[in-house]
């Protein structure tokens, strides 16, 4: 089994709505997306990027898990579709999401099921959304 060294980094994300504007979100490792906020305009809306965390997330971790099987050179292309259904009642949240993982390359049903397994327990996106965070909301100043 192949070890994997953990490297930490300063995560987390600054949004900036200029006034007027659309806003902006940068990361401390120099990450930067322009989000919109229209139905039909082209890019990453706030439910986008949620998703597309979903998403990046577990086929990275689907990669992580061939490698610690000691299979990564026989893992092809890893594609997560990610979508989600409005959750019923007031609050405005998502209620259900729905992950496919398709995972191509040169291996059988039960190591591809296996990878989807470990992926799972892997990604921290999904494990955040299966639990219930604290969200502490402040005003600076």
């Amino acid at each position: 089994m192949s070890e994997l060294k953990v490297r930490t980094r300063t995560t987390g994300a600054l949004a900036v709505l200029p006034s007027g504007g659309l806003p902006v979100v940068t990361t401390p490792t120099g990450g930067s997306i322009d989000v919109v906020t229209g139905a039909s305009a082209p890019g990453f809306n706030p439910l986008d990027l949620l998703y597309a965390s979903l998403a990046a997330c577990m086929v990275l971790s689907a990669r992580i898990a061939a490698t610690r099987m000691g299979i990564a050179a026989s893992l092809g292309e890893v594609r997560a579709e990610v979508t989600g259904e409005k959750a019923d009642g007031d609050v405005s949240r998502i209620g259900k999401f729905t992950i496919t993982l398709d995972i191509s390359g040169d291996l059988d049903e039960a190591t591809r099921q296996r990878i989807v397994a470990d992926a799972e327990t892997i990604c921290t996106v999904s494990n955040t959304l299966r639990a219930t965070p604290e969200l502490h909301t402040t005003l600076a100043g």
